[in-house]
């Protein structure tokens, strides 16, 4: 029992000593690359840089209590960072700690849904998240996040809450109010990460950047030159204090803290999935990921922690440098926290123009060309979807865009279950095979007084009106029909309404002397054809294995063999004669 709430009791007992000198190694490497990234992406969020040191703290500690994946590293993001400015933003918040009680409350909320999303079971829905919408959504607020650090490279003032539009706006009318000294040293900076990220991929290219600014800030005098610094970052571990909220608090954030719900969720399977695969020590349980994400929300706000989930590089280098079970998080949050307390007073002279080089390096990868172009070959449909949420994302809104992107791809999905692929078989020639007589045309033979479809997809009240017209239509083109099969084979399921259809439209065909017949149907699909009175209505006898078998009856009444009768009339309620 306690092992299926706490997940580290699965491989504490069988916990190696070789395993701690590589869960050291990559705490260290995550801890530090960590620190730039926190304060960087509280920047995104619109919050002091402390308070990204303080969301790589306790976040990370409940996780490696409570999740399932051994190397995901926990801790702020940039895309669920810009969420965070995004939600805000659109609220009427007036002064910094009002902001920063908000983006507190904002964890506290997110995970409690995560929570109860995981208790419920309901860790499934982030399947509905398809491929174009994520990459789309992806690469839009990858864009968001440049455009939002644009201030920090240019000196600029624009507010971060302003939409797209109006940040362009801003950009072109003050453009020859651009600190070039500031930009400078941010193209710089960006050209060195990428240099070293290149060539000298040993040295973590974020801290080197910050201790290289930071000294270069204070034997040249930075402020001097109007280069915005952090300036102060109160030392200290964070306090523990209750996060303010009221009820008009909840009914403002629940569209963006449900959306950072789910899209953290996916990000962090995302990562956790791609690590499980290259392994086969663990298993990632979903729903056990959204209560260990969820608690570590929670828990962290209580210490002044705004929203985190699993971050995609800081787990590959987790991942790449050897971490074997989730003490490497423990070990990465002592880091954090000597940081904290020690090293603060070292951050006053860093450029806010080196933190955004990091973050724009860091986001580049977020954006898919590829994706796209080939959504553009061959899928005309998803690239539609691809386009409305991009631009949807990019141009109103994160949270509209994803909700927009979500609905649209449901939508699509409900069409095409609405109006599925119905193929006419024929026999191919010489052979018990039975194919598309469109796709084989002159190897199949097509018969008059036979007519033999396969219907793939589920039946259900979406689709037997379609369903239903077809049988009739192509009933009506053959003038000799005797006989109809049904292949069944992709019929998974068929609910109340289709089953209703389905009895009707027997009856309407053998009211014609038209015999139905019904074959490779799967069980769940044959428990139905049981229980609702298909069976009875056509006759046990009419129902078959294989194609060929029915058209053998249908022919010279072939009588089955025993196996044959005890496989199709198998049931979980009906026992075979």
């Amino acid at each position: 029992m306690l092992k299926n709430i706490f997940p580290f009791l699965v491989w504490l007992p069988t916990y190696k000593a070789a395993y701690l000198k590589k869960d050291i190694i990559a705490g260290i490497t995550v801890g530090v690359l960590l620190i730039p990234q926190g304060m960087a992406y509280a920047f995104i969020a619109g919050l002091p840089p402390e308070f990204g040191l303080y969301a790589a703290l306790t976040p990370q500690v409940v996780y490696a209590f409570l999740g399932t994946s051994r190397q995901l590293a926990v801790g702020p993001v940039a895309m669920d960072s810009l969420l965070v400015a995004s939600g805000l933003g659109a609220l009427a918040i007036s002064g910094i700690d009002n902001y920063i009680a908000m983006a507190v409350f904002l964890a506290l909320f997110m995970g409690t849904l995560q929570m109860l999303l995981g208790l419920l079971k309901f860790g499934f829905l982030v399947n509905f998240l398809s491929k174009p919408i994520i990459s789309a959504f992806t690469s839009a607020a990858a864009l968001l996040i440049g455009l939002s650090q644009l201030k920090n490279l240019t000196g600029i003032p624009f507010s971060n809450s302003g939409n797209t539009f109006s940040k362009l706006n801003s950009i072109i009318h003050h453009f020859f109010e651009i600190n070039w000294n500031i930009t400078v040293l941010g193209f710089l900076s960006i050209l060195s990460i990428i240099l070293i990220n290149k060539y000298l991929k040993k040295i973590p290219s974020g801290i080197f950047m910050v201790v290289s600014s930071i000294l270069f800030s204070y034997l040249f005098n930075f402020s001097n030159l109007h280069i915005a610094l952090v300036e102060t970052v109160p030392a200290g571990l964070p306090n523990f204090v209750i996060p303010s909220f009221s009820m008009e608090n909840i009914s403002a954030l629940f569209p963006i803290a449900l959306t950072l719900a789910l899209v953290a969720f996916m990000e962090a399977t995302a990562v956790s999935k791609s690590l499980e695969e290259k392994q086969n020590e663990y298993k990632i349980d979903n729903n056990k990921e959204l209560v260990a994400l969820g608690f570590a929300n929670i828990i962290g706000s209580f210490f002044q922690s705004y929203p985190t989930t699993g971050g995609f590089s800081r787990s590959a280098v987790n991942a790449q440098t050897g971490a074997k079970t989730t003490i490497a998080l423990l070990v990465s949050a002592a880091i954090i926290a000597i940081t904290l307390v020690f090293l603060t007073p070292l951050f006053y002279y860093l450029p806010k123009a080196v933190l955004a080089a990091i973050i724009l390096v860091a986001i580049s990868k977020l954006i898919d060309l590829k994706f796209p172009k080939q959504l553009l070959k061959s899928r005309k449909d998803e690239f539609s979807l691809y386009i409305i949420t991009f631009f949807t994302t990019l141009f109103i809104g994160i949270t509209e865009g994803i909700l927009l992107g979500t609905l649209l791809s449901l939508i699509l999905m409900i069409y095409r279950t609405s109006k599925p692929h119905i193929a006419v078989l024929g026999n191919v020639k010489g052979s018990d095979y039975y194919k598309n007589i469109y796709r084989f045309e002159s190897d199949v033979i097509e018969r008059e007084d036979l007519l033999i479809i396969r219907f793939d997809a589920q039946l259900y009240f979406g689709n037997k009106d379609y369903f239903n017209e077809n049988i009739l239509r192509l009933v009506k083109n053959k003038k000799q029909i005797k006989g109809i099969i049904i292949n069944a084979e992709a019929i998974n399921y068929i609910d109340s309404s289709a089953n209703f259809m389905l009895l009707q439209l027997i009856q309407e065909l053998q009211a014609k002397s038209i015999k139905v017949i019904i074959s490779g149907a799967i069980g769940p699909t044959r428990d139905i054809i049981f229980t609702e009175g298909i069976a009875e209505l056509i006759g046990k006898e009419n129902l078959f294995i294989r194609t060929f078998e029915a058209v053998c009856f249908f022919d010279f009444k072939c009588t089955p063999s025993s196996l044959q009768q005890k496989i199709t009339q198998q049931s979980k309620t009906t026992k075979p004669s």
